[in-house]
């Protein structure tokens, strides 16, 4: 069950990055970063009363709510973000393999914090890892238009910046969501207030930046029908990602979630007709085999 329920997730992320990008084609100022916010809170709200209603609810501890809000200013904001950035700029195929980061951050904060053990496996699955993106930025690089002579050179898509970003965001969301479920064990809470978090830092940063104040606009008057489905699957991800958790062990999770590259490379190419190089596929595969060389430790 625990493998059905991490697969479900993998493609509930898959079809939210296809979705991404085609509500992004509509040009909209909207790329749905806010609204997916919302409607994981909506949708984790529902849940936590559903589940509180059937089984009572959790305790709830101010420390473990203060670990949950710091971790949606990571995951829920700077994360997702990011990584809505990353989707629309580099398209699902590339966004979804540079997402492979999170286990490599996940792994040096591992090392740096918690004081856990660098193994060999460890250091094998981190450099696979880190071949995958750099191959990714040296296939777009080979792709960029050459300067002309005395003009400047090529610059660099800004969705390898934001997908790192993004990936590191949520490698230190994660390790706050643990420590604030250690002490308020509920998953459908820990989404939600982190969500709510996130929706609230956006609104602040609407005060200041004007990208930010015309996405949080065009969401309510531009409804945009691709972006809601985005964040309805990509809730529905989460949500089955912690249904797994459940019932399976971290490790085996992980490894069958990063099956989502697959997923959105199937997806992309039947509805975005995004081309696949050789050069992204072996990033994907390299992606996929750090995953598993990291979780398989």
């Amino acid at each position: 069950m625990g493998d059905a329920f991490a697969l479900a997730s993998a493609l509930c992320f898959a079809v939210s990055n296809v979705t991404i990008v085609r509500g992004a084609r509509r040009g909209s100022d909207d790329n749905g970063a806010f609204l997916s916010l919302l409607l994981t809170a909506a949708i984790s709200a529902a849940g936590w009363f559903a589940t509180s209603v059937l089984n009572g609810t959790a305790p709830v501890t101010l420390r473990g709510v203060l670990w949950l809000a710091a971790a949606g200013v990571f995951s829920a904001f700077i994360g997702r973000v990011f990584l809505y950035a990353s989707i629309e700029r580099l398209g699902a195929i590339r966004a979804s393999a540079v997402k492979r980061l999170n286990p490599f951050f996940a792994v040096l904060l591992g090392v740096a914090v918690l004081d856990e053990r660098l193994s060999g496996d460890m250091v094998g699955g981190a450099l696979l890892i880190v071949a995958s993106f750099a191959l990714l930025v040296q296939a777009q690089w080979r792709g960029a238009t050459p300067a002309e002579p005395g003009g400047r050179a090529p610059r660099l898509n800004l969705g390898y910046l934001y997908g790192p970003l993004s990936a590191l965001g949520y490698a230190l969301g994660y390790l706050m969501r643990k420590a604030g479920l250690q002490d308020t064990p509920d998953p459908f809470f820990g989404a939600m207030v982190g969500t709510l978090v996130g929706a609230g830092m956006f609104l602040a940063a609407g005060r200041w930046s004007p990208a930010y104040r015309r996405a949080i606009e065009a969401t309510w008057r531009r409804p945009n029908p691709w972006l809601y489905a985005a964040g309805v699957m990509g809730s529905f991800g989460q949500i089955l990602y912690f249904a797994a958790l459940n019932v399976s062990p971290m490790s085996r999770v992980a490894l069958v979630v990063s099956m989502e590259v697959f997923f959105t490379i199937g997806l992309s190419l039947l509805f975005l007709a995004e081309r696949l190089s050789w050069r992204v596929a072996l990033a994907a595969l390299l992606g996929f085999a750090g995953t598993w060389w990291l979780v398989r430790v």
